[in-house]
C-alpha cells in the first residue's frame, strides 16, 4: 500500500487483512484443484472449504433455512442480483424498487421491462436519503412479484429500515430481495428477523475478501429458477440441470480460491467483532465530517456517522468539479477516492448531483486517523483554491 491513503472501500476494500492473503496463497498451493470432481483427497479438502464457508455465511446472515446449501456462490453482487431478479420474475409480473438503487438493480429491471416481461415502479427517497416503508406498501399491486431494496446506499451511505419493509412484504406475500453489497460485513443482517427472502452480497467490499466472489442467501420460502445450466460434477449422466441446492443456481467450476479468501475475511470480522469494526469506522467518519463541515463552498451528502449510515460520505465543492478534485487528491496527495455517479444515477438525481456526481470517501476497517488527517489537509487546500477562482 505504501504511503497511499485509500478511501475507496465502497468500491472494494483495500488492503485486506493479512490472513486473507495467507489463506488464498495456502489454499491454492495445497488445495487448488477442482472441488467435488473426484474422490481424491485434495478435491475432497477443496470441497470441504466450500461447505464450511457456506455454513458460516448462512449462519452469519441468520438465514431461516437450516439448509446451508441454500447459500450459493456467484461472481459478484451484480451476478447475485441478476440471479435473484431473473430467477424469480415471470411475464406480467410487477417489481417495486427504489431510486437509490445501483445499476446492478436498475439495469436488469429496465432490460426486462424493455423486453415486455415486467413492469416496475421506483420509490423516491426523502431529503435525508431514506425510503418510507409506507411508500413501498403503496406501490405493491396484486401482480407484484418482488420488492428489491438497496440496504445501504453506495452514494450517501444511508441504511434503510429493512425490517419494516420486510414485514410489509411478508404481509402482502411478496418476495423481498435485499442488495447488501454495501452492508454485508459492516451492518448486522438477520434474514429471519428482517423478513428477507433473498440476500445478494459481494465478497470484496466489507466482507474483506477478494474480487470475483459473491453470493445469494436463499431463504426457505423461495426457489429461484436457474438461467445457467452446465456441469456440476454430480450425476453427470443426467442431461438436465439439477434442481437441488446449491447446484440449482450454480454451474461450472467455482472460484474456489476466492471462496477461501472470503472465508478468511469473514473469520477476521468475527475475531475483531463487528461492533468494534463499526465503532472504528463511525469514529473516523465523524472526524472526517466534522473537519469537512466548516470548509468554504463544500457540501456534504449523507454525513451523520450513526447506525443509520455506513461510512460512505459524498461531497461537492463549489467551483471545482468532482473529477478534478479526485485527480488532484490522487496526484498531489496520494489519496484514492471515487468520483462521478458511482453507478447510481437516480440517487444522484435525487440529491441534485446528477450531472457531475460527487467525490465519495468510503472508510474501511484498516483506515487510520492519519488517513483522515491527510484528507482534511488536502481538502482544506482545495477548498481555498476553489474559493479564490
Amino acid at each position: 500500500m505504501g504511503d497511499m491513503a485509500y478511501l475507496d472501500n465502497g468500491a472494494t476494500s483495500f488492503p485486506k487483512p493479512e490472513s486473507v492473503y495467507v489463506a488464498m496463497d495456502t489454499f491454492y498451493r495445497h488445495h487448488g484443484v477442482n472441488p467435488g470432481r473426484s474422490g481424491a483427497d485434495a478435491a475432497m479438502e477443496a470441497g470441504s472449504i466450500l461447505d464450511e464457508t457456506r455454513k458460516e455465511l448462512n449462519s452469519f446472515f441468520a438465514n431461516p433455512s437450516p439448509d446451508y446449501n441454500r447459500l450459493i456462490f456467484t461472481a459478484n453482487a451484480t451476478d447475485s442480483l441478476n440471479t435473484c431478479i431473473q430467477g424469480m420474475v415471470r411475464p406480467g409480473d410487477h417489481v417495486v424498487s427504489t431510486r437509490l438503487e445501483h445499476n446492478s438493480v436498475l439495469r436488469p429491471l429496465h432490460e426486462l421491462a424493455n423486453r415486455g416481461i415486467i413492469t416496475f415502479d421506483l420509490v423516491p427517497f426523502d431529503g435525508d436519503g431514506f425510503i418510507d416503508p409506507a411508500d413501498v406498501a403503496a406501490m405493491i399491486r396484486p401482480e407484484t412479484r418482488m420488492v428489491v431494496v438497496n440496504h445501504g446506499s453506495n452514494v450517501i451511505g444511508t441504511v434503510q429500515d429493512i425490517t419494516a419493509i420486510g414485514a410489509i412484504c411478508r404481509e402482502r406475500g411478496v418476495t423481498f430481495t435485499v442488495d447488501a453489497a454495501q452492508t454485508a460485513g459492516c451492518v448486522p443482517i438477520d434474514m429471519a428477523a428482517m423478513g428477507i427472502d433473498l440476500l445478494a452480497f459481494t465478497g470484496h467490499k466489507s466482507l474483506l475478501g477478494p474480487v470475483g466472489i459473491g453470493g445469494v442467501a436463499v431463504g426457505p420460502d423461495v426457489d429461484p429458477v436457474s438461467f445457467r445450466w452446465g456441469g456440476t460434477g454430480v450425476r453427470s449422466a443426467q442431461l438436465t440441470h439439477l434442481e437441488q441446492y446449491p447446484y440449482r443456481l450454480e454451474a461450472g467450476t467455482l472460484n474456489t480460491m476466492g471462496i477461501a479468501g472470503l472465508r478468511a475475511g469473514l473469520q477476521w470480522i468475527l475475531e475483531q467483532g463487528m461492533d468494534t469494526i463499526v465503532a472504528h469506522e463511525q469514529d473516523l467518519s465523524a472526524k472526517l465530517c466534522t473537519g469537512l463541515s466548516d470548509m468554504p463552498g463544500l457540501k456534504i451528502y449523507g454525513a451523520p456517522a450513526d447506525d443509520r449510515h455506513t461510512s460512505v460520505i459524498s461531497v461537492t465543492l463549489e467551483g471545482m468539479n468532482p473529477e478534478e478534485i479526485g485527480m488532484r487528491l490522487d496526484i498531489d496527495h496520494d489519496i484514492i477516492t471515487r468520483t462521478g455517479l458511482q453507478c447510481a444515477p437516480l440517487a444522484h438525481e435525487g440529491i441534485g448531483t446528477g450531472k457531475l456526481g460527487t467525490v465519495r470517501f468510503s472508510i474501511g476497517p484498516l483506515n487510520q486517523e492519519s488517513d483522515i488527517d491527510r484528507v482534511l489537509t488536502a481538502m482544506h487546500e482545495l477548498s481555498h483554491e476553489a474559493v479564490a477562482r
